[in-house]
């Protein structure tokens, strides 16, 4: 009898772990989808405020074109076209490593064999541990060789 008390007892606690971790889980892919939409945003506002600055200056003060090299607010314009596409990149990134991660880790604790297999939930974190390190040694490798104008192709094929 004592042996049904300590099993219910265990199973009660699995149950109670279980679903805090799906709230986690879900917490971490809203958290990620969240950060992901204001980074959008964000590089979204900085790409228009530089172009409206720079169709300003040019159009309406000195009736220039576009994107007319005499217009210093070109370059402010493309710089700012490229802090936005790399904030909504590096953002949607994240949201889908976030999302994905979430996704494998919903599936792997929802069936019965990982459930059972001693460690298997952390399969989908290892992978996406795995994924980091290995983007972090590829950041270090950039930094190895000093790029010039010589030698940029060569070190691209690396």
């Amino acid at each position: 009898m004592w042996f049904h008390a300590i099993n219910y007892k265990w199973k009660q606690r699995i149950c109670v772990l279980t679903r805090r971790l799906f709230e986690l889980i879900a917490g971490y892919g809203l958290g990620g989808s969240s950060v992901a939409l204001f980074g959008r945003v964000g590089g979204g506002i900085y790409t228009k405020a530089a172009d409206v600055g720079a169709d300003l200056v040019g159009k309406v003060i000195k009736d220039l074109k576009e994107d007319d090299i005499t217009n210093p607010g070109t370059i402010a314009d493309n710089v700012g076209d490229n802090v936005g596409d790399i904030a909504g990149m590096g953002s949607d990134l994240f949201g889908s490593l976030a999302e994905s991660t979430c996704a494998a880790l919903v599936v792997s604790a929802t069936s019965y064999q990982l459930i059972t297999t001693h460690n298997a939930l952390f399969f989908p974190i290892c992978i996406t541990a795995s994924g980091t390190i290995a983007s972090w040694f590829s950041v270090l490798l950039i930094h190895i060789k000093t790029v010039t104008m010589k030698n940029v192709q060569a070190i691209l094929k690396f």
